[in-house]
């Protein structure tokens, strides 16, 4: 069984997701969290669960899913 995410860090993602306009790669999060990009990519299926829906395009760049108008 895997780690569970600290939550601090996962009420951070969802400050700092929005703080990018258009997308973010894995990697930015990282370096902003100070964590490593395989933890990043760990808990993002945790986020889901919680709610925080990511989209991730074929670029690797990922954004706050928001439904269109």
């Amino acid at each position: 069984m895997g780690r569970k995410p600290n939550q601090a860090r996962l009420d951070q993602y969802e400050e700092l997701v929005p703080e990018y306009p258009e997308a973010v790669r894995q990697s930015q999060l990282a370096r902003q969290l100070g964590v490593r990009r395989s933890t990043v990519q760990r808990d993002l299926p945790t986020l889901e669960d919680l709610g925080t829906l990511l989209m991730e395009d074929a670029d690797g760049l990922l954004s706050l899913f928001r439904r269109r108008r």
